[in-house]
């Protein structure tokens, strides 16, 4: 019998999965809402992009989220699956879905108001209460929108997910990027589009962002300040000429989970100072 599972945004029925004492989180969001509502002894595996609480690399690592191999993950006999909302690729997931093992796909979150329907929705997959964590989460995005409400002049902030090929990907509307660069009190410099897309350098150079936003990397994803400065629009533009560049966790910067708050905090903090 199938007893594939999806929650979504638009349905979230609940899942209830008591004797689940083998589960696979897929997604860094999910893993870090797991741990956080005290599951980490139920966990078996993760995949790439969970990489905190730092204890959690020590599970097995299935794979990246958007590249998933199902035998890898059926392999480890898993009585539950919870996934990002993102997890692919889709033939993957239907094979995962059509295995017999509950399968919940829980709902994106790419603004503060999806943060507590996901910690909802994935403690309603492990039966576990998810009230106070969903309570205390939205408490910590209560005080950084605060801290963001008083912003005078909010800096126009770019983000950037790579250079490669010499073009800038850049997070348009509608992303975690731009959701967390409103959090922290800023404005998001790259209109015009929807989700990750390559901009042009007239783009770039209308766009005049104050501040450059990137993802801590290592290896061939890396982006120095060298790169920036070679590329022929950024290096005009006035973030790249006052060299304000600022480097976040990619997890703790786009999760959109219990740690959140933390990260549009941080962000304010590099933007406007740490006494504003």
């Amino acid at each position: 019998m199938i007893r594939a599972i999806c929650l979504s945004l638009v349905l979230a029925a609940p899942v209830l999965a008591e004797d689940a004492a083998r589960v696979i989180t897929l997604g860094g969001s999910v893993t870090e809402i797991a741990v956080a509502l005290g599951a980490q002894d139920r966990l078996v595996a993760r995949d790439t992009t969970s990489n905190f609480p730092e204890s959690i690399r020590a599970l097995p690592d299935v794979g990246y989220i958007r590249a998933l191999s199902p035998e890898n993950i059926l392999a480890l006999d898993p009585d539950l699956i919870v996934a990002e909302g993102d997890a692919g690729p889709p033939e993957a997931v239907e094979v995962l879905k059509a295995a017999g093992i509950p399968f919940v796909l829980a709902p994106e979150a790419t603004d503060p108001g999806g943060v507590a329907a996901k910690i909802t929705a994935i403690a309603e997959a492990l039966d576990l209460p998810g009230a106070a964590l969903a309570s205390e989460v939205q408490a910590g995005l209560d005080v950084a929108a605060g801290r963001a409400a008083t912003v005078v002049t909010p800096k126009r902030v770019l983000f950037i997910l790579s250079l490669q090929g010499g073009g800038v990907m850049a997070g348009g509307e509608g992303t975690e990027a731009e959701g967390i660069i409103h959090l922290a009190g800023g404005i998001n410099a790259a209109t015009g589009f929807r989700g990750y897309k390559p901009m042009t350098d007239e783009a770039v150079l209308a766009a005049q962002p104050d501040v450059i936003l990137m993802m801590d990397r290592e290896g061939d994803l890396s982006i120095a300040e060298s790169d920036v400065m070679a590329q022929p629009a950024l290096s005009q533009t006035p973030a790249a000429k006052t060299g304000a560049i600022v480097r976040m966790d990619g997890m703790l910067l786009l999760g959109f989970g219990p740690r959140t708050p933390q990260a549009a905090l941080a962000l304010h903090a590099a933007l406007y100072g740490s006494g504003s």
